[in-house]
């Protein structure tokens, strides 16, 4: 065969001015933590767009919720953030209580309090950690990892388990604290202070470390509200909207504490703010601890609702019906609605639950602030450089668990 005759001069080749490359990150990426999945238009190593798709950890949490009787919920709140879940168990504990017009005695809530800010200490732990990590710095990491070991050492002494404690109660907690409780709660949140000064030494004078999240993925207070954005990544919009402070509960209302904001609304004020909030709990600990009454009830005095002591149970026919129709019947909240909400690790935390009278409930919805948040990553990378997407959304604090639920 002959080779063509081509004049290369004139001929007229169709060459495409701004080639773009499709790549999928996700959701087996370990900077994706497994459960989200970015397909992404790349012209160069720049982001065009991208499809941010979320649900690879869905579990029915709403619907596993609507099986069971109320105190049965308690388990499956602990999964949702499993990173604070203690959070988690005061804020449907409180949703039930809001239902039945209860009130936790005093010393309740102070224990609530306390265990919660611990917990969204756990919470912060980790994220700035994963984030410090995710850019290179494996030993802040390790550092910030032993703080937060520090905190599930406490709870596991207060609650017997490390992580899903399922500790919380229609009515109360499972049990008073121990005796230790105050003395290792002030050493915990202290030690967890100065580990968290550390690591503003090792990471806040690393240059690489702050170009990497210096003005990158910035969201403005406007656009931050218009996903429905709280919590940290909302405050770092310069938002200082925190349930703590706008509608408090429980005893917040009794603590001077302060509300840290960013002013760009990029990746470090994300982590800043977060360090912030580290501070403010151990704040909000030292004092809750001051007020705190070493004696008192710990459950509310209304037989529907709190089990009997265990010797009632095993010794009083009266305690063995209270504690077999809690237990096997459920929980006999009013019929009607209620929407209660809190401040989690994340932002807000709300639960909608709806009753018709019975010892399960009829509905149950839950508001996961982290899932509003990562809807927003497609808004925070697009127009970033590919190397911009880990740093990005780990600011975002994405729990699988929560946000798919």
């Amino acid at each position: 065969m002959e080779p063509l005759d081509l004049d290369l001069e004139e001929a007229e080749l169709e060459l495409p001015t701004d080639p773009t490359t499709m790549l999928n990150v996700g959701p087996a990426h370990p900077a994706m933590h497994g459960t989200v999945r970015c397909v992404m238009e790349l012209s160069g190593e720049n982001i065009e767009q991208v499809d941010v798709q979320v649900g690879y950890l869905h579990r029915g949490f709403e619907k596993m919720c609507e099986r069971g009787t109320w105190s049965q919920v308690f388990p499956y709140v602990d999964r949702c953030n499993y990173v604070s879940p203690m959070l988690n168990n005061v804020g449907f504990a409180l949703a039930c209580e809001k239902m039945l017009g209860i009130e936790v005695p005093e010393r309740c809530q102070y224990y609530r309090v306390i265990l919660g800010e611990l917990a969204r200490m756990s919470d912060h732990l980790t994220c700035v950690g994963a984030m410090a990590m995710e850019l290179g710095a494996f030993t802040p990491f390790l550092w910030f990892v032993r703080a937060r070991e520090m905190i599930w050492d406490l709870m596991e002494e207060e609650t017997g388990a490390r992580l899903t404690h399922s500790f919380g109660r229609v009515g109360g907690m499972a049990h008073p604290p121990t005796k230790a409780f105050k003395e290792l709660a002030r050493a915990t949140s202290d030690h967890v202070v100065k580990v968290v000064k550390e690591g503003e030494q090792l990471l806040l004078g690393n240059r690489i470390f702050l170009d990497r999240l210096d003005k990158v993925g910035i969201i403005s207070a406007e656009d931050a509200i218009s996903l429905g954005w709280t919590g940290p990544c909302l405050r770092a919009s310069g938002v200082p909207y925190d349930v703590r402070k706008a509608h408090p509960y429980m005893v917040y209302d009794r603590f001077d504490f302060d509300v840290p904001v960013g002013a760009t609304g990029d990746c470090y004020d994300r982590f800043i703010v977060r360090v912030e909030e580290l501070k403010q709990s151990a704040r909000i600990i030292e004092q809750a601890l001051e007020q705190m009454p070493d004696d008192g009830p710990i459950n509310a005095d209304d037989p529907r609702v709190v089990l009997p002591p265990k010797e009632e149970v095993y010794n009083s026919i009266e305690g063995t019906i209270q504690h077999f129709k809690i237990v096997m019947e459920g929980l006999k909240i009013p019929a009607g609605e209620v929407y209660s909400y809190t401040e989690g690790g994340n932002g807000e935390l709300g639960f909608y639950l709806v009753s018709d009278g019975s010892g399960t409930p009829y509905r149950v919805r839950i508001r996961p602030p982290c899932f509003l948040v990562t809807s927003g990553l497609e808004r925070v990378i697009t127009g970033e450089m590919i190397a911009d997407v880990v740093p990005c959304f780990g600011s975002l604090n994405m729990i699988g668990g929560e946000c798919d639920r």
